[in-house]
């Protein structure tokens, strides 16, 4: 059984969670060995024996081609933490999803992304508010990330629809159960000009507990977050909270004092986030990343060029081996701390200069436009 697939049964198995899975990856260097393993043997590793005895069990029941085959009858699709296709920003965060499964178009999750965020219960400025970021955030190039709930994020999935369908759906359960059920059309035009993405395999209940655990890919997946309308006590502020904690940006939509819904959108600004008066104050913050409309010049066909290298970039760059090298190893070899080698190959990830690969590693793309 391949290492991927070890994977995707590890994380449909009951009583396995986030960080059995970290210590299996920790500990054991190639996850195809896992299935050959006894239950002393992974009790060794950790792990109780009665989970060890469960574990190794399941895994010599498992039936890869029928684990394949399930996700292909619902057209859904597994990424793993260990494919290349993996979102580069969101393996770089404190706690990645071990495994994404996708329904539409997966290509959308090599875009830079942008979440926009907010209340269930918008008022009539707030979706309006919304709709539009959504809209001229996928004009300008970019993927809009939301979380397919009432209110502000079927806003701001309608909008980016509407110019194109730029628009990533993270859900609170599997990515073919539909929720709220007043999103069937949204959520099946999603899944057709669109992606729906969940770390949570098909047909996986919603429940409230899984949220929170939603809201950290949202935040994961993106540059930066757009708070349009959230009280003080929304399930939004989580999300932002949640893009700081990983050194997102966090902007905020700011609203009538008077109105309770404004109230946590309104706080975030008063504690430093961006504020938002129009959807291009987002795209110009990132000129590297997006361009407006009307500032588009590419001839059709034509490969776009890359954004200019800054010099400690180039640098860096420059210090790139032929073929994969490890975080570790760019970190000893050049003069910079964690932080900011951290900083520069997200850059370079995002302009298409390197990839990241499985491991810490990384790797040069050698055909893009310098």
């Amino acid at each position: 059984m391949e290492a991927r697939t070890v994977l995707l049964a590890l994380q449909e198995m009951k009583g396995i969670g986030w960080k059995t899975i970290l210590k299996l990856i920790s500990e054991v260097e190639d996850l195809s060995r896992l299935p050959r393993m006894r239950p002393d043997e992974l009790t060794a590793l950790g792990l109780p024996e009665g989970r060890a005895a469960a574990l190794a069990g399941s895994l010599r029941e498992t039936d890869a081609a029928a684990l394949e085959d399930g996700y292909a009858k619902r057209r859904i699709r597994a990424v793993t933490w260990l494919d290349e296709a993996y979102p580069p920003l969101l393996r770089e965060t404190s706690q990645p999803p071990w495994v994404l499964y996708a329904l539409g178009r997966l290509e959308l999750l090599d875009r830079p992304a942008v979440a926009v965020v907010g209340t269930r219960t918008p008022t009539a400025y707030g979706s309006r508010t919304a709709e539009e970021l959504g809209r001229t955030l996928a004009e300008a190039g970019a993927a809009v990330v939301s979380g397919l709930a009432r209110g502000i994020d079927g806003a701001a999935h309608r909008g980016a629809l509407s110019a194109g369908g730029g628009t990533i759906a993270v859900v609170g359960g599997g990515p073919d159960v539909v929720y709220p059920p007043e999103h069937r059309p949204l959520h099946a035009e999603l899944a057709e000009k669109g992606l729906i993405l969940s770390e949570f395999p098909p047909g996986t209940r919603i429940s409230p507990g899984l949220f929170p655990l939603r809201n950290r890919i949202i935040a994961g997946l993106s540059l930066a977050t757009v708070v349009v309308e959230a009280a003080l006590r929304s399930g939004s502020l989580i999300t932002a909270d949640q893009a700081l904690e990983e050194s997102r940006d966090v902007f905020a939509v700011p609203g009538p004092i008077s109105s309770p819904k404004s109230r946590g959108a309104n706080e975030l600004i008063r504690q430093g986030a961006k504020i938002v008066t129009e959807p291009a104050d987002i795209v110009r913050e990132y000129p590297s990343y997006f361009a407006l409309p009307a500032a588009r010049s590419s001839a059709s066909g034509s490969l776009p060029t890359l954004p200019p290298l800054s010099p400690e970039e180039a640098r860096l760059l420059a210090a790139f081996p032929d073929g994969p090298v490890t975080l570790d190893a760019l970190l000893a070899g050049t003069q910079t701390n964690f932080g900011h080698l951290h900083e520069l190959l997200l850059n370079l990830v995002l302009t298409k200069r390197i990839k990241a690969l499985p491991g810490a590693a990384y790797a040069k793309i050698e055909d893009c436009r310098q």
